[in-house]
Formats: structure tokens, sequence, C-alpha cells
């Protein structure tokens, strides 16, 4: 199959203009929008096997890259969570004409989670969300805090630390202003409202984000209808053949739901 050209959204101002790469499939219903991880892509495997979902059931779908990732091209380091969480409500609020079905993988849950809040009472307040191994406030909890102290003091000395990665055989370039920009959009301490129905994916076998971790999130959502699906021998990635099915099912769940 020919590789489908992506669209293009231009956003941000002045320094910090951007030019976002996206895939969208017409179709009836609640709009699926899916939200990728951290150094991830909109053509990863989850991505794809929902794209696929969608086509074979009439549903719109809308995936993209956030500044710095996959087709979005630039330097990774430049970007924080905060051009990130702006990229993904632009495209929201640009290409949905609907209440949006929010799939959130790994860092893409926490973004889902904090475009929720943003988007709580408008229009586009989400009608679902799917997270999938969320890593809300990721940077602090799973990042800094378990970090040894001479990467700490690294990152204070030289605004960055290359960390290598078990998905690339590029490192990841972990900022201070990563970090420092983090602190601003952390949300465990108080309650998290969504305003919509939420259904967790989450592996025990997870190294990345433990699955105690969903559990903490749980508790935070405590308004809000929650569904917790923990797979005993889930990694991080959830994307075996089984891992799909579910995650399938998880967005339709939400899709038909009255």
């Amino acid at each position: 199959m020919e590789r489908e050209a992506p669209q293009w959204l231009e956003v941000g101002e002045r320094e910090d203009r951007r030019r976002l790469a996206l895939l969208s499939q017409p179709g009836e219903g609640a709009p699926v929008v899916w939200l990728g991880g951290f150094r991830s892509d909109m053509r990863a495997t989850k991505a794809e096997a929902l794209a696929q979902w969608a086509r074979e059931t009439g549903r719109p779908f809308l995936r993209f890259d956030y500044a710095g990732h996959g087709e979005s091209g630039g330097d990774f380091a430049r970007w924080t969570l905060s051009h990130w969480l702006a990229d993904a409500l632009a495209v929201i609020e640009a290409r949905c004409g609907a209440r949006p079905i929010l799939v959130g993988s790994s860092m893409g849950g926490w973004l889902a989670l904090l475009a929720a809040r943003r988007l709580l009472g408008t229009a586009l307040a989400p009608a679902g969300l799917v997270l999938i191994a969320p890593a809300v406030d990721f940077s602090e909890e799973l990042m800094w805090a378990q970090m040894p102290e001479p990467i700490r003091q690294t990152i204070l000395r030289d605004g960055v630390w290359l960390r290598p990665s078990e998905y690339s055989p590029e490192p990841t370039p972990i900022t201070r202003a990563l970090i420092e920009d983090g602190r601003r959009h952390l949300m465990f301490g108080s309650e998290i409202r969504t305003g919509c129905p939420v259904h967790i994916l989450q592996g025990m076998q997870d190294p990345d984000v433990p699955w105690r971790h969903a559990l903490k999130l749980v508790e935070h959502l405590a308004g809000d209808a929650v569904v917790l699906t923990l797979i005993k021998d889930g990694d991080h990635r959830l994307s075996t053949a089984s891992d799909i099915l579910r995650l399938q099912a998880a967005v339709a769940g939400i899709a038909t739901a009255p």
C-alpha cells in the first residue's frame, strides 16, 4: 500500500512557529484523535491499528506528530510539554467538528488529560478518553525523582542529559527545560476532572510506567467513570495482537456508549 502523504498545520507564533504533519480520515460520529508518546510518531503500530479500525467502522480518525517528532521534524530538544499540549489543542480545534475521543499513549495519556482539563465546558470537551500506560507527571515522578544525583547535576549544569534509549539507537535528550516546564503541568496532588468516561489500559510488566502509577491515576479521577484494565504480562508498548484487540475494543466501547 502506498504511504499516505501527510497534511500540514501551522501552529505557534514567532520563534515558536512550527509545522505539524497530520493524517486525517473521514467518517461518522465522534472523531478519534491519537496522541502519541514521547519520541513516538503517528505511524507507530497502535496508531496504524486504530486507523484500520476506523476505516472498517466508518469512524473519523485523526493523528499527528508533535513538534520535534516524526514527520513534523525539527530539533526534538527544542520543545517541551507546553509546546506538545499546544500542538494537541491546535489540531483538535482546527480539525474536530465534534467532541473527540482522545486516545493517549504514555506521554500522550498525560497530554490527553491536560487537553481534557483545558477543553472542559467547551464545545470540544472530549466525549471519552482511552489511556494506554498513561505517564502522568512523568518528567517529575518517572524521570527526575528516579535519577541519580550525578545525572541531575548534569542536567542542571549542561542543560541536557543524553539518555540511552531501549527503543532507538539514538539517545534521548532530556533537557532542563523539559523538566522545569513539566512542573507547570503536574496533575497529581489534586482531583483530576475530565467530564467524560475514561478507560485505562496498563501492562503489569511495564518498566517505564509502573502499573501502580495507573492505580494512582484512578484514585485522582474520583469524579469520573473509570475502567482500568490491567494486562498481567503486558509491557509498555502494549502492541501485541491481543493488546491491539483490547485497544480497539476500548475505543469502540467509548465510541458506542449511549
